[in-house]
């Protein structure tokens, strides 16, 4: 991981976003996944702030489904950093991240979303098991 100063002006919120941020994008650029990609969709709803601070909640569609997130398909923009509030279709919650902005489809932005916390809640949210990543 590179080294990076850290501002005494930052707060240690922002810190920790730049740093999970900065491990993420190491770890795509490795091509390292910690969990197996499923091509199956599920209905969801997303809340959170867009990327010009409205505060929203509508429905979105998650596909390429793994352990730790997916990609969310909404017509919403989202910046990249940003936490949101991800609720299946049997009314579980869990935070997440947004750690990349897609190749939109279908003209609809998608998002790569990733679980803020590894909980049980997290672990079994798409409620499938998934096979080990190789």
């Amino acid at each position: 991981m590179e080294a990076r100063k850290v501002s005494k002006h930052r707060s240690n919120a922002s810190t920790s976003i730049d740093i999970t941020a900065t491990r993420s994008l190491n770890r795509i650029q490795l091509g390292k996944r910690r969990s197996t990609r499923i091509a199956l969709d599920s209905p969801v709803e997303l809340a959170g702030q867009d990327r010009h601070k409205s505060s929203f909640a509508m429905p979105a569609k998650a596909t390429n489904l793994n352990k730790h997130g997916a990609a969310i398909q909404l017509h919403r923009e989202l910046l990249v950093g940003s936490i949101v509030s991800v609720k299946n279709k049997h009314g579980i919650q869990v935070a997440a991240r947004v750690v990349s902005q897609l190749v939109a489809r279908n003209g609809v932005p998608t998002y790569a979303i990733e679980f803020v916390e590894q909980d049980d809640k997290a672990k079994d949210f798409w409620g499938i098991s998934f096979p080990s990543a190789t």
